[in-house]
Protein backbone atom coordinates (compact mmCIF):
# COMPACT_ATOMS: atom_id res chain seq x y z
CA UNK A 1 0.00 0.00 0.00
CA UNK A 2 1.63 3.44 -0.91
CA UNK A 3 2.11 6.12 1.82
CA UNK A 4 -0.95 7.57 3.99
CA UNK A 5 -0.43 11.25 4.31
CA UNK A 6 -1.60 12.83 6.81
CA UNK A 7 -2.76 16.12 6.17
CA UNK A 8 -0.51 18.24 8.80
CA UNK A 9 2.37 16.14 6.62
CA UNK A 10 1.48 17.11 3.44
CA UNK A 11 0.49 20.92 3.76
CA UNK A 12 4.04 21.08 5.84
CA UNK A 13 5.63 19.43 2.73
CA UNK A 14 3.86 21.92 0.30
CA UNK A 15 5.36 24.59 2.30
CA UNK A 16 9.19 23.09 2.09
CA UNK A 17 8.90 23.18 -1.53
CA UNK A 18 7.58 26.96 -1.69
CA UNK A 19 10.45 28.06 0.71
CA UNK A 20 13.06 25.77 -1.38
CA UNK A 21 11.77 27.43 -4.53
CA UNK A 22 13.91 30.75 -4.79
CA UNK A 23 11.83 32.20 -7.27
CA UNK A 24 9.18 31.97 -4.81
CA UNK A 25 10.88 33.80 -1.80
CA UNK A 26 11.32 37.00 -3.87
CA UNK A 27 8.49 38.04 -5.97
CA UNK A 28 6.87 41.50 -7.52
CA UNK A 29 3.60 40.77 -7.80
CA UNK A 30 0.98 43.80 -9.59
CA UNK A 31 -2.62 43.39 -8.56
CA UNK A 32 -5.72 45.01 -7.22
CA UNK A 33 -6.45 45.87 -3.47
CA UNK A 34 -9.69 44.17 -2.51
CA UNK A 35 -10.82 42.92 1.10
CA UNK A 36 -8.32 45.21 2.96
CA UNK A 37 -8.81 45.17 6.77
CA UNK A 38 -6.15 45.73 9.79
CA UNK A 39 -6.30 43.75 12.66
CA UNK A 40 -6.58 44.81 15.79
CA UNK A 41 -2.89 43.72 16.55
CA UNK A 42 -1.20 45.58 13.44
CA UNK A 43 -1.17 43.60 11.27
CA UNK A 44 -2.23 43.67 7.47
CA UNK A 45 -4.63 41.51 5.60
CA UNK A 46 -5.90 42.18 1.89
CA UNK A 47 -6.57 40.46 -1.47
CA UNK A 48 -4.70 41.32 -4.57
CA UNK A 49 -6.50 39.69 -7.59
CA UNK A 50 -6.42 40.64 -11.35
CA UNK A 51 -9.32 40.00 -13.63
CA UNK A 52 -8.89 36.19 -13.57
CA UNK A 53 -7.07 35.06 -10.03
CA UNK A 54 -7.00 36.58 -6.89
CA UNK A 55 -4.34 35.71 -3.78
CA UNK A 56 -4.35 36.31 -0.23
CA UNK A 57 -1.96 38.74 0.97
CA UNK A 58 -0.76 39.36 5.09
CA UNK A 59 1.65 41.93 5.88
CA UNK A 60 3.43 42.17 9.33
CA UNK A 61 3.12 44.72 11.77
CA UNK A 62 6.45 45.85 12.09
CA UNK A 63 6.80 46.08 8.20
CA UNK A 64 3.36 47.89 8.06
CA UNK A 65 4.74 50.42 10.73
CA UNK A 66 8.19 51.43 7.63
CA UNK A 67 5.12 51.76 5.05
CA UNK A 68 4.61 55.77 3.79
CA UNK A 69 1.42 55.47 2.70
CA UNK A 70 -1.00 52.28 3.08
CA UNK A 71 -3.45 51.69 0.27
CA UNK A 72 -6.61 51.74 0.08
CA UNK A 73 -9.45 49.66 -1.14
CA UNK A 74 -9.70 49.67 -4.85
CA UNK A 75 -5.89 50.68 -5.41
CA UNK A 76 -3.57 49.15 -7.74
CA UNK A 77 -0.37 48.36 -6.37
CA UNK A 78 3.02 46.22 -7.03
CA UNK A 79 3.36 43.86 -3.33
CA UNK A 80 7.19 42.47 -2.95
CA UNK A 81 7.12 39.50 -0.84
CA UNK A 82 7.59 35.91 -0.74
CA UNK A 83 5.27 33.14 -1.27
CA UNK A 84 3.95 30.13 1.53
CA UNK A 85 1.76 28.31 2.82
CA UNK A 86 -0.63 28.88 6.07
CA UNK A 87 -0.74 25.67 7.34
CA UNK A 88 -3.88 26.26 9.98
CA UNK A 89 -5.69 27.28 7.01
CA UNK A 90 -4.33 25.23 4.05
CA UNK A 91 -3.87 28.10 1.68
CA UNK A 92 -1.45 29.72 -0.19
CA UNK A 93 -0.61 33.72 0.41
CA UNK A 94 2.40 36.27 -0.29
CA UNK A 95 3.86 37.51 2.60
CA UNK A 96 4.07 41.20 1.96
CA UNK A 97 7.49 42.96 3.04
CA UNK A 98 7.38 45.99 0.46
CA UNK A 99 4.32 47.62 -1.16
CA UNK A 100 4.23 50.45 -4.23
CA UNK A 101 0.92 52.23 -5.58
CA UNK A 102 0.07 52.30 -9.35
CA UNK A 103 -2.91 53.98 -9.30
CA UNK A 104 -6.92 53.17 -8.82
CA UNK A 105 -7.48 49.46 -10.06
CA UNK A 106 -9.73 48.91 -13.17
CA UNK A 107 -13.09 47.60 -11.17
CA UNK A 108 -12.70 50.92 -9.01
CA UNK A 109 -12.78 52.73 -11.94
CA UNK A 110 -15.21 51.59 -14.14
CA UNK A 111 -17.94 52.09 -10.54
CA UNK A 112 -16.62 55.45 -10.03
CA UNK A 113 -17.10 56.29 -14.55
CA UNK A 114 -20.45 54.76 -13.50
CA UNK A 115 -21.69 56.26 -10.24
CA UNK A 116 -20.96 60.09 -12.05
CA UNK A 117 -22.96 59.05 -14.87
CA UNK A 118 -25.67 57.89 -13.12
CA UNK A 119 -25.71 60.95 -10.39
CA UNK A 120 -25.27 63.36 -13.57
CA UNK A 121 -28.93 61.48 -14.90
CA UNK A 122 -30.37 62.38 -11.40
CA UNK A 123 -30.73 58.74 -10.39
CA UNK A 124 -29.19 59.66 -7.10
CA UNK A 125 -31.37 62.88 -6.18
CA UNK A 126 -32.88 63.26 -2.80
CA UNK A 127 -36.05 63.92 -4.48
CA UNK A 128 -36.47 60.61 -6.05
CA UNK A 129 -36.11 58.97 -2.63
CA UNK A 130 -39.44 57.49 -1.24
CA UNK A 131 -40.68 57.46 2.40
CA UNK A 132 -41.11 53.51 3.44
CA UNK A 133 -45.24 52.87 4.96
CA UNK A 134 -44.97 52.72 8.66
CA UNK A 135 -47.16 49.57 9.02
CA UNK A 136 -46.22 47.29 5.71
CA UNK A 137 -48.35 44.75 4.87
CA UNK A 138 -46.01 43.07 2.36
CA UNK A 139 -43.04 43.19 1.45
CA UNK A 140 -40.87 41.91 -1.85
CA UNK A 141 -37.40 39.93 -0.75
CA UNK A 142 -34.77 39.90 -3.86
CA UNK A 143 -31.59 37.33 -2.31
CA UNK A 144 -30.84 33.91 -3.19
CA UNK A 145 -32.84 31.64 -1.57
CA UNK A 146 -29.81 29.59 -0.25
CA UNK A 147 -28.26 32.00 1.20
CA UNK A 148 -28.07 32.80 5.05
CA UNK A 149 -28.83 36.43 4.67
CA UNK A 150 -32.68 34.78 4.01
CA UNK A 151 -32.85 33.18 6.80
CA UNK A 152 -31.28 36.33 9.00
CA UNK A 153 -33.79 38.65 6.86
CA UNK A 154 -36.50 36.31 7.79
CA UNK A 155 -35.66 36.14 11.40
CA UNK A 156 -35.63 39.45 12.39
CA UNK A 157 -39.01 40.47 10.50
CA UNK A 158 -40.44 37.72 12.71
CA UNK A 159 -39.11 39.38 15.64
CA UNK A 160 -40.01 42.92 15.59
CA UNK A 161 -43.23 42.33 13.19
CA UNK A 162 -44.86 38.64 12.36
CA UNK A 163 -47.40 40.54 10.45
CA UNK A 164 -46.06 41.16 7.39
CA UNK A 165 -46.11 39.10 4.49
CA UNK A 166 -42.75 38.12 2.40
CA UNK A 167 -42.83 37.85 -0.90
CA UNK A 168 -39.53 36.04 -2.46
CA UNK A 169 -38.22 36.69 -5.89
CA UNK A 170 -34.96 34.37 -6.03
CA UNK A 171 -32.16 35.58 -7.96
CA UNK A 172 -28.30 34.65 -8.24
CA UNK A 173 -26.39 37.38 -6.01
CA UNK A 174 -23.31 36.63 -7.82
CA UNK A 175 -21.23 35.64 -11.10
CA UNK A 176 -22.49 36.89 -14.94
CA UNK A 177 -26.00 35.52 -14.30
CA UNK A 178 -26.77 37.45 -11.10
CA UNK A 179 -27.62 40.88 -12.91
CA UNK A 180 -30.37 39.78 -15.09
CA UNK A 181 -31.79 37.82 -12.68
CA UNK A 182 -31.61 40.34 -10.23
CA UNK A 183 -33.66 43.01 -12.66
CA UNK A 184 -35.91 39.43 -13.94
CA UNK A 185 -36.40 39.46 -10.08
CA UNK A 186 -37.28 43.32 -9.55
CA UNK A 187 -39.61 43.39 -12.58
CA UNK A 188 -41.68 40.36 -11.17
CA UNK A 189 -42.42 41.89 -7.92
CA UNK A 190 -43.72 45.45 -10.07
CA UNK A 191 -45.98 43.30 -11.45
CA UNK A 192 -47.32 42.38 -8.30
CA UNK A 193 -50.65 44.35 -6.88
CA UNK A 194 -50.15 45.55 -2.99
CA UNK A 195 -47.11 45.60 -2.02
CA UNK A 196 -45.34 48.50 0.35
CA UNK A 197 -41.77 48.16 -0.38
CA UNK A 198 -39.25 45.82 -1.88
CA UNK A 199 -35.90 44.42 -0.09
CA UNK A 200 -32.74 43.50 -2.25
CA UNK A 201 -30.40 42.48 -0.05
CA UNK A 202 -26.48 40.09 -0.12
CA UNK A 203 -23.83 39.06 2.14
CA UNK A 204 -20.41 40.88 2.14
CA UNK A 205 -17.82 40.58 -0.05
CA UNK A 206 -15.03 41.89 -2.44
CA UNK A 207 -15.86 44.05 -4.75
CA UNK A 208 -15.69 41.40 -7.26
CA UNK A 209 -18.20 39.20 -4.93
CA UNK A 210 -20.73 42.30 -5.45
CA UNK A 211 -20.20 43.07 -8.46
CA UNK A 212 -23.63 42.50 -9.80
CA UNK A 213 -25.03 45.24 -7.44
CA UNK A 214 -22.79 47.46 -9.76
CA UNK A 215 -24.33 46.81 -13.04
CA UNK A 216 -26.11 49.57 -14.95
CA UNK A 217 -28.93 47.10 -15.79
CA UNK A 218 -29.72 46.78 -11.70
CA UNK A 219 -29.33 49.89 -11.05
CA UNK A 220 -31.90 51.15 -13.48
CA UNK A 221 -34.50 48.13 -12.50
CA UNK A 222 -34.51 49.50 -8.70
CA UNK A 223 -34.97 53.51 -10.27
CA UNK A 224 -37.72 51.89 -12.38
CA UNK A 225 -39.47 50.05 -9.00
CA UNK A 226 -42.90 51.38 -8.56
CA UNK A 227 -42.11 50.19 -5.07
CA UNK A 228 -39.60 51.89 -2.63
CA UNK A 229 -36.55 49.83 -2.72
CA UNK A 230 -34.32 48.93 0.50
CA UNK A 231 -30.94 48.18 -0.36
CA UNK A 232 -29.17 45.67 1.89
CA UNK A 233 -25.93 44.50 0.32
CA UNK A 234 -22.62 43.72 2.07
CA UNK A 235 -21.62 45.55 5.18
CA UNK A 236 -21.42 48.56 6.97
CA UNK A 237 -18.29 49.57 4.57
CA UNK A 238 -19.41 48.49 1.46
CA UNK A 239 -21.13 50.57 -0.81
CA UNK A 240 -22.21 49.76 -4.30
CA UNK A 241 -24.30 51.58 -7.27
CA UNK A 242 -27.34 49.69 -6.20
CA UNK A 243 -27.04 51.62 -2.44
CA UNK A 244 -27.34 55.19 -4.08
CA UNK A 245 -30.19 54.20 -6.87
CA UNK A 246 -32.41 52.43 -3.77
CA UNK A 247 -34.53 54.92 -1.76
CA UNK A 248 -32.95 53.49 1.15
CA UNK A 249 -29.47 52.06 2.26
CA UNK A 250 -29.08 49.88 4.79
CA UNK A 251 -25.72 49.03 6.31
CA UNK A 252 -26.84 45.26 6.07
CA UNK A 253 -29.39 43.04 4.91
CA UNK A 254 -30.44 42.24 8.52
CA UNK A 255 -30.73 46.17 9.20
CA UNK A 256 -32.60 46.05 5.77
CA UNK A 257 -34.97 44.02 7.68
CA UNK A 258 -35.04 46.24 10.59
CA UNK A 259 -35.50 49.59 8.81
CA UNK A 260 -38.44 47.95 6.47
CA UNK A 261 -40.62 46.86 9.78
CA UNK A 262 -41.27 48.52 12.60
CA UNK A 263 -40.96 47.19 16.10
CA UNK A 264 -43.64 45.65 17.82
CA UNK A 265 -43.05 46.14 21.00
CA UNK A 266 -42.15 49.94 20.14
CA UNK A 267 -45.82 49.82 19.19
CA UNK A 268 -47.42 48.31 21.68
CA UNK A 269 -45.31 51.07 23.86
CA UNK A 270 -46.98 53.80 22.08
CA UNK A 271 -50.62 52.52 21.86
CA UNK A 272 -50.33 51.89 25.63
CA UNK A 273 -48.75 55.90 25.37
CA UNK A 274 -51.79 56.48 22.97
CA UNK A 275 -54.55 54.57 25.34
CA UNK A 276 -53.11 56.00 28.20
CA UNK A 277 -53.77 59.92 26.75
CA UNK A 278 -57.02 59.23 24.97
CA UNK A 279 -58.22 58.10 28.46
CA UNK A 280 -56.53 61.28 30.25
CA UNK A 281 -58.02 63.65 27.32
CA UNK A 282 -61.68 61.63 27.80
CA UNK A 283 -61.39 62.32 31.59
CA UNK A 284 -60.31 65.72 30.88
CA UNK A 285 -63.23 66.64 28.38
CA UNK A 286 -65.94 64.67 31.16
CA UNK A 287 -64.65 66.73 33.72
CA UNK A 288 -65.09 70.26 31.57
CA UNK A 289 -68.72 68.77 30.45
CA UNK A 290 -69.63 68.29 33.92
CA UNK A 291 -68.41 71.83 34.95
CA UNK A 292 -70.19 73.04 31.78
CA UNK A 293 -73.43 70.89 33.19
CA UNK A 294 -73.33 72.43 36.60
CA UNK A 295 -72.87 76.25 35.38
CA UNK A 296 -75.77 75.42 32.66
CA UNK A 297 -77.99 73.95 35.78
CA UNK A 298 -76.86 77.01 38.20
CA UNK A 299 -77.75 79.39 35.44
CA UNK A 300 -81.33 77.66 34.70
CA UNK A 301 -81.95 77.37 38.28
CA UNK A 302 -81.30 81.38 38.17
CA UNK A 303 -83.88 82.07 35.79
CA UNK A 304 -86.34 79.20 36.44
CA UNK A 305 -89.55 79.98 37.34
CA UNK A 306 -89.28 77.72 40.51
CA UNK A 307 -87.74 79.77 42.63
CA UNK A 308 -90.39 82.82 42.18
CA UNK A 309 -93.04 80.14 42.18
CA UNK A 310 -91.63 79.17 45.62
CA UNK A 311 -90.89 82.92 46.34
CA UNK A 312 -94.49 83.38 45.79
CA UNK A 313 -95.89 80.16 47.36
CA UNK A 314 -94.24 81.51 50.19
CA UNK A 315 -95.48 85.14 50.15
CA UNK A 316 -98.93 83.35 49.60
CA UNK A 317 -98.77 81.44 52.96
CA UNK A 318 -97.79 84.96 54.54
CA UNK A 319 -100.79 86.41 53.01
CA UNK A 320 -103.38 83.36 54.03
CA UNK A 321 -101.83 83.34 57.25
CA UNK A 322 -102.40 87.02 57.60
CA UNK A 323 -106.34 86.93 56.22
CA UNK A 324 -106.93 84.25 58.20
CA UNK A 325 -105.40 86.51 61.20
CA UNK A 326 -107.76 89.12 60.09
CA UNK A 327 -110.41 87.33 59.97
CA UNK A 328 -110.38 86.33 63.10
CA UNK A 329 -109.67 89.16 64.76
CA UNK A 330 -112.83 90.89 62.61
CA UNK A 331 -114.74 87.88 64.11
CA UNK A 332 -113.75 88.15 67.76
CA UNK A 333 -114.79 91.75 67.21
CA UNK A 334 -118.26 90.71 66.13
CA UNK A 335 -118.44 87.84 68.62
CA UNK A 336 -117.86 90.76 71.14
CA UNK A 337 -120.21 93.28 69.15
CA UNK A 338 -123.01 90.19 68.89
CA UNK A 339 -122.09 89.52 72.43
CA UNK A 340 -122.92 93.31 73.48
CA UNK A 341 -125.92 93.28 71.48
CA UNK A 342 -127.18 90.09 72.90
CA UNK A 343 -126.37 91.46 76.64
CA UNK A 344 -128.73 94.95 75.30
CA UNK A 345 -131.26 92.30 73.92
CA UNK A 346 -131.25 90.54 77.17
CA UNK A 347 -131.81 93.66 79.05
CA UNK A 348 -134.76 94.52 77.04
CA UNK A 349 -136.61 91.28 76.55
CA UNK A 350 -139.72 90.82 78.22
CA UNK A 351 -138.40 87.31 79.43
CA UNK A 352 -135.43 89.46 81.61
CA UNK A 353 -138.68 91.15 83.33
CA UNK A 354 -139.97 87.32 83.81
CA UNK A 355 -137.27 86.42 85.41
CA UNK A 356 -137.39 88.77 88.09
CA UNK A 357 -140.70 87.12 89.24
CA UNK A 358 -143.11 89.66 86.73
CA UNK A 359 -146.15 87.56 84.17
CA UNK A 360 -147.70 88.54 81.29
CA UNK A 361 -151.48 88.67 81.39
CA UNK A 362 -153.41 87.87 78.05
CA UNK A 363 -157.11 87.88 77.10
CA UNK A 364 -157.75 83.81 76.62
CA UNK A 365 -158.12 83.76 73.59
CA UNK A 366 -157.10 87.13 71.90
CA UNK A 367 -153.19 88.20 72.05
CA UNK A 368 -154.24 91.37 73.59
CA UNK A 369 -151.92 92.29 76.49
CA UNK A 370 -153.80 93.26 79.94
CA UNK A 371 -152.02 96.35 80.76
CA UNK A 372 -154.99 97.92 82.92
CA UNK A 373 -156.81 96.51 85.51
CA UNK A 374 -160.25 98.41 83.29
CA UNK A 375 -159.32 95.87 80.44
CA UNK A 376 -160.64 92.85 82.49
CA UNK A 377 -164.06 92.15 84.45
CA UNK A 378 -165.18 89.88 86.67
CA UNK A 379 -165.63 86.18 85.01
CA UNK A 380 -163.08 86.72 82.38
CA UNK A 381 -160.23 83.90 81.45
CA UNK A 382 -156.95 84.96 81.21
CA UNK A 383 -153.86 83.62 80.15
CA UNK A 384 -150.93 84.06 82.71
CA UNK A 385 -147.30 83.97 81.45
CA UNK A 386 -144.37 83.53 83.72
CA UNK A 387 -140.82 82.31 83.38
CA UNK A 388 -140.95 78.85 83.17
CA UNK A 389 -144.43 78.38 81.23
CA UNK A 390 -148.03 80.18 81.05
CA UNK A 391 -150.77 78.86 82.83
CA UNK A 392 -155.06 80.21 82.78
CA UNK A 393 -157.33 81.91 85.46
CA UNK A 394 -160.58 83.48 85.86
CA UNK A 395 -160.93 86.57 87.10
CA UNK A 396 -163.52 86.86 90.19
CA UNK A 397 -162.77 90.61 91.07
CA UNK A 398 -160.99 93.45 89.92
CA UNK A 399 -159.06 96.18 92.13
CA UNK A 400 -158.51 99.39 91.44
CA UNK A 401 -155.50 101.17 93.13
CA UNK A 402 -155.17 105.03 93.79
CA UNK A 403 -153.19 106.64 91.31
Amino acid sequence: MDQVWSVSALTRYIRELFEVDYRLQDVWLAGEVSNLSRATSGHLYFTLKDENAQIRCVMWRSLVARQFTLPKHGDAVLAHGAVGIYETGGVYQLYVDALRPLGRGDLHLEFERLKARLAAEGLFDIERKRPLPPLPRRLGLVTSPNAAVLQDILNVLRRRYPLVEVILAPAAVQGVEAPPQLCAALEALNRLDGLDAIIIARGGGSLEELWAFNDERVARAIAASRYPVISGVGHETDFTIADFVADLRAPTPSAAAELAVPDREELAAQVEALSQRLALALQTQIEERRQQVEAQMRALRHLSPLARISSTRQRLDDLNERALSHMQHVLALQRERLYGARLALAGLSPLATLERGYAIVRHLGRDEIVRNVTQVAAGDRLEVTVRHGRFQSEVTQTVMRDT
